[in-house]
């Protein structure tokens, strides 16, 4: 006969806690554990204790240690962003597993990050000033192409959107603003900002193109500028838009196609300005979405609204049939410095040159073998 999983002494709030902050329902654990929603409620009613094996199964699903189920009270987390999805307004305030996932690590390596650097006594505070959303965005825009030492020459002779990307990306993580790039579903979020605590820490959706994850990394920027913690689904063409998020997109679109530019560009290609080839071509040559320079070309009168919606659905139709790259045989070196940035990583290195960490501690927080961790050191250090 198998043995019996003797039976956990914990307390049910924080049983309750933990599911909650997974973002698992009753239902949902109930089918985990092969047993039934009034189990589950016993549970967190304290009526009932759930055996060790059914913990241990939860540590994978939840994503947490065996022993957070084991603390004597839930632990005081810092609230959700400011919801700002407004194109599922029904779901307000309800994300997916993965989503949660992101923002609880997120959340873990802000903390990290500000440990190391306190250990080294490193600046955390973002170098820049807050602006009021009576500002004009656009204005503002131009002051930051600026500090980014940004002309659209140097903007298209980029070798690529990843160039760029990684470009914008640097000069934050100058101004202690910590860039991540995690994975969620696409209709769920595609960036968020965590503003209300330092380092401050901005996350882009994988999933998204690069030129979209451009885009959400200057949208989530001018959420900094006004000191908001927010998650959201930047977009040019959601209607649906409070005040703020407007005001975001516009300082964002005009920080990457400033306005004085957009006419020189359209007035070259006239009279085909929604061909397919023209678009790609407009897309590469300038690191921005399709979606983005439509929207400039409606926006500036060099295509009718019909023109706009109709291009924007076909192109909208081919991302749909278009499968998604699932990232295989990218090296976890390269992939650990994407998705953590040269910032954090340095944080990291420097914290154990000066024996403030462990060797096993850097391993933990970059997420990588030993066999890496020189790789990542080197990909760091270029």
């Amino acid at each position: 006969m198998p043995t019996r999983s003797p039976l956990a002494d914990i307390n049910p709030a924080v049983f309750k806690w933990l599911r909650e902050s997974s973002g698992w329902t009753i239902p949902e654990v109930a089918k985990r554990l092969n047993t039934s929603d009034a189990v589950i409620q016993a549970i967190e009613a304290g009526e009932r204790k759930p055996t060790l094996r059914q913990l241990k199964e939860l540590t994978t699903a939840f994503r947490r240690p065996l022993a957070a189920f084991f603390l004597p009270q839930p632990k005081v987390e810092k609230p959700l962003p400011k919801d700002y999805r407004m194109i599922h307004p029904d779901q307000k305030g309800v994300f997916t597993k993965k989503t949660i996932l992101a923002l609880r690590k997120a959340r873990y390596l802000q903390t990290i990050s500000q440990e190391l650097s306190n250990n080294t006594g490193s600046l955390i505070t973002p170098t820049i000033k807050s602006v009021d959303i009576k500002t004009n965005p656009i204005t503002i825009s131009d002051t930051f192409r600026k500090r980014f030492v940004l002309t659209f020459e140097k903007q298209k002779n980029f070798n690529s959107s990843y160039q760029f990307f990684n470009y914008l990306r640097d000069i934050l993580e100058d101004w202690n603003i910590l860039v991540f790039q995690f994975s969620m579903p696409i209709d769920d979020a595609r960036g968020f900002i965590l503003a209300d605590d330092f380092p401050v820490v901005i996350a882009v959706n994988t999933k998204d193109t690069i030129e979209a994850r451009i885009f959400t990394l200057m949208h989530e920027f001018a959420h900094l500028l006004l000191g908001e913690t927010v998650i959201d689904i930047p977009s040019l063409i959601n209607t649906h838009s409070t005040k703020i998020e407007k005001w975001c997109n516009t300082f964002a679109s005009s920080f990457l196609f400033p306005e004085e530019d957009v006419k020189d560009v359209f007035e070259t290609y006239q009279n085909n300005l929604t061909e397919t080839k023209i678009l790609n071509r407009l897309s590469r040559k300038l690191k921005l979405s399709k979606a983005m320079i439509l929207y400039n070309m409606y926006k500036h009168d060099f295509i009718s609204q019909k023109e706009y919606n109709d291009v924007l659905e076909r192109f909208q139709i081919i991302a749909s049939q278009t499968p998604l790259s699932k990232g295989g045989g990218v090296p976890i070196d390269r992939k650990r410095l994407s998705e953590l940035g040269v910032k954090f990583v340095s944080l990291v290195v420097d914290n154990f040159e000066k024996q403030h960490i462990t060797y096993s501690d850097a391993l933990s927080y970059l997420s990588i073998k030993s066999k890496n961790f020189n790789k990542v050191l080197a990909k760091a250090e270029k």
